[in-house]
């Protein structure tokens, strides 16, 4: 090998050492939240969640569209894996009379095959 040889090599050697992978900081800790409340779509939920080093641990709710209340309580971890605890609130309530198929002509169906999201064919 010759001098110019040896000297790349000891460049991309010491590149390599600098610029290369860092360790791990250990585990992560975080924390966030946030909520909607849309009163033209009915959108209403909220969700929060924290983790510290190996744990995490966090809810949700959301109002369903049969009028009752869903909570989700949840936590993750190594020795338990993922646990949830699902709550509902209040009672369903949904529309008297549903339409017998015979009773639905294919006039009141729209279809969207062949449409893409932007609306067109």
């Amino acid at each position: 090998m010759n001098c110019f040889q040896v000297c790349i090599f000891l460049v991309f050697t010491f590149a390599t050492l600098t610029f290369g992978h860092e360790d791990d900081d250990g585990p992560a800790s975080y924390k966030f939240e946030y909520g909607v409340h849309d009163p033209k779509t009915g959108d209403k939920k909220f969700h929060t969640e924290n983790r510290d080093g190996h744990v995490v641990k966090g809810s949700y709710s959301l109002d369903e569209p049969d009028g009752t209340k869903r909570i989700v309580e949840y936590t993750a971890d190594k020795k338990n894996g993922f646990q949830a605890v699902v709550k509902r609130i209040g009672d369903a309530s949904h529309p008297a009379h549903y339409a017998k198929g015979s009773e639905q002509t294919a006039g009141d169906a729209e279809s969207h095959v062949g449409k893409t999201h932007w609306g067109s064919n």
